[in-house]
């Protein structure tokens, strides 16, 4: 069996998810293992697609290898998919599985969008491994790496593919109205961030109105019109004072031009079941911030051209992006029905966030996000240091086992809960009015406010 592993890391062989494909090339020694690297060399293969078709020809099983970037793969490899794509190759009768390393941050749409795309291009996909940055490194991940190969293998060997359709992306778009300007009463600063090409007629209309009915003043920002010398490099060297390693100046004006405003609304046409290659090169890039939320209180709404209510795993992105940021979601507005009053009312929307400092709880989506941020930052902050002096100072390192009341509080409320006597004596619903009473004293203060 011909393996091709296609390494859409930027780092090339200094991949650490690379290495898992490494060692599995040493415990499988009758299957022939190529790597192509398609992150560190995507301008080559832009130019010239035919080593990489060759490659992908004579393969019969291609596994995307990949760390996780910012709720997806990263952009190299985003583009490589573009590429594949409009290669023409025929892919039918090859299989694919991918293999990711990350911290388990949003993994779950990653590996969606890698799956997603083999089933537009007719690959017969199977389960990928999505392994912790140090799994490899201990004696349960490499047994893990081997369990999760043979299962390749055997699924290979009886056909057994994951029954993936492809997702319907066909519809007719409704063109919004051309709109009279709205008086600009509205003293905020608003950002319009898009990718917009010349093609995207459709998404250009969508902005115009936007910008026609919301009452302040936006600034559009064509991430297509910016020099981006390309995608983040996973280098690091940003991680002590947030200064990238290009020279294009896409720090400062991140933060200067787009970030320092009162609110942001994205707009996008969907490409390949995502915001498109180009738009992930923007959001890699600001990995230049870590992993700190320098824009949470801020509201962020969306503009997308394309059958968002078919992308559930879109979806998820846009609001886990939202939920993780600590930005209030005013909306999502679509060309698939009643655009004009999708976007207007995306407008009213945002207009009330901005008024009234709209602020909301997070779900699981951040909850569990930050998590995971704070106990990687937690152990990486000798690195990490902008992060880690960022969470520390902004309470983000909220670990159960510093709330040392609550945790006796809890020990008093077990032993009082276990003991038969005095439940006997409490009667049925001690553990009820115990735990109401901190919330009839925030009512009974209301009542006399």
């Amino acid at each position: 069996m011909n393996v091709l592993v296609i390494n859409g890391s930027p780092k090339g062989d200094y991949s650490v998810t690379l290495q898992t494909s490494n060692y599995l090339a040493i415990k499988f020694p009758d299957v022939n293992f190529d790597v192509l690297h398609a992150g560190q060399y995507i301008r080559k293969y832009e130019k010239d697609f035919s080593e990489a078709a060759e490659k992908i020809n004579n393969a019969d099983l291609l596994i995307f290898s990949y760390p996780v970037y910012t709720f997806l793969v990263p952009c190299q490899l985003h583009r490589f998919v573009e590429l594949m794509k409009t290669a023409n190759i025929d892919l039918s009768s090859k299989f694919a599985t991918q293999i990711s390393t990350s911290k388990h941050f949003y993994d779950v749409t990653a590996h969606k969008f890698i799956q997603q795309n083999c089933a537009d291009m007719g690959l017969k996909y199977i389960k990928g491994l999505s392994a912790d940055m140090d799994d490899l490194t201990t004696e349960k991940g490499q047994s893990e790496a081997v369990g999760f190969f043979n299962y390749v293998l055997w699924s290979i060997e009886n056909n057994y593919i994951e029954d993936t359709a492809p997702v319907n992306t066909d519809y007719t778009p409704v063109a919004p109205a051309i709109a009279e300007n709205t008086a600009k009463t509205l003293n905020k600063n608003v950002v319009v961030v898009t990718d917009l090409t010349d093609d995207d007629t459709q998404l250009k209309a969508m902005i115009d109105r936007f910008v026609a009915v919301f009452p302040a003043k936006c600034k559009i920002v064509n991430i297509r019109e910016y020099p981006l010398k390309g995608g983040c490099l996973g280098c690091f060297k940003c991680a002590a004072e947030g200064k990238c390693v290009y020279k294009d100046g896409f720090d400062e004006y991140l933060r200067t031009e787009i970030q320092s405003c009162d609110a942001t609304v994205y707009a996008f046409t969907i490409r390949d079941h995502s915001m498109g290659s180009r738009f992930k090169m923007y959001d890699d890039r600001q990995f230049c911030n870590g992993h700190r939320t320098v824009t949470m209180g801020k509201p962020v709404g969306y503009i997308v051209n394309g059958k968002y209510a078919a992308e559930e795993n879109l979806r998820m992105v846009v609001e886990g992006r939202s939920q993780v940021g600590g930005n209030f979601l005013a909306g999502v507005a679509t060309n698939e029905n009643n655009t004009d009053e999708q976007l207007d009312r995306l407008a009213k929307t945002l207009t009330y966030a901005l008024e009234n400092s709209l602020v909301m709880p997070a779900d699981f989506l951040g909850v569990g996000g930050m998590k995971i941020f704070r106990d990687l930052i937690y152990q990486m902050q000798g690195l990490m240091r902008a992060d880690h002096k960022f969470f520390k100072s902004h309470g983000q390192y909220d670990f159960p086992q510093n709330k040392k009341g609550i945790i006796a509080a809890m020990y008093l409320v077990g032993a009082l809960a276990n003991n038969e006597k005095i439940k006997a004596k409490m009667g049925a619903n001690m553990m009820n009015e115990g735990m109401l009473m901190p919330y009839k004293k925030v009512i009974e203060k209301a009542k006399k406010e």
